[in-house]
């Protein structure tokens, strides 16, 4: 299901997460992983329901699967292009951030200000204001940079 390398970069989050090195991630694993990530108040609810989504006790092997479970069926790179694209008939590979705030503001499920700050802090803006969206799709289906991977 997933290559070598993902599974490796799986097993680094795992081990993160499992705080108290039993191998296995639990309640109080979770509480601090979001602690560790500045996210100090998650309630007791909000922590049963993460692991409720889960067939038993997380070790590394559930764990993979769960992350199979969740990125079954997402979109594969060229889908997510071939949506850009669509606002780039030229194929530049960039568009202009403020036409796709506008897009995104206005269209289908509305992204609010909150959410395209977010985006753009994610994926900053070149010197023009232009969007480089061929590196966001790679980001959103491969999880790291392109300019990072050289």
């Amino acid at each position: 299901m997933f290559e070598q390398s993902q599974i490796q970069e799986f097993k680094e989050a795992f081990t993160i997460m499992d705080q108290n090195r039993d191998g296995f991630i639990c309640k109080n694993d979770l509480r601090d992983t979001y602690a560790a990530l500045g996210r100090l108040n998650v309630s007791n609810d909000e922590l049963d329901e993460m692991l409720k989504e889960a067939p038993g006790p997380i070790n590394f092997t559930v764990f993979l699967c769960m992350f199979g479970e969740k990125l079954k069926g997402t979109d594969p790179e060229e889908t997510i292009l071939n949506a850009f694209k669509i606002f780039d008939p030229e194929g530049t590979g960039i568009l202009k951030g403020d036409e796709i705030k506008y897009h995104l503001m206005s269209q289908a499920d509305k992204f609010n200000e909150a959410e395209i700050t977010q985006m753009f802090t994610m994926f900053p803006l070149d010197v023009a204001g232009n969007l480089d969206y061929k590196n966001l799709c790679y980001v959103i289906t491969h999880g790291e940079d392109k300019e990072d991977k050289d």
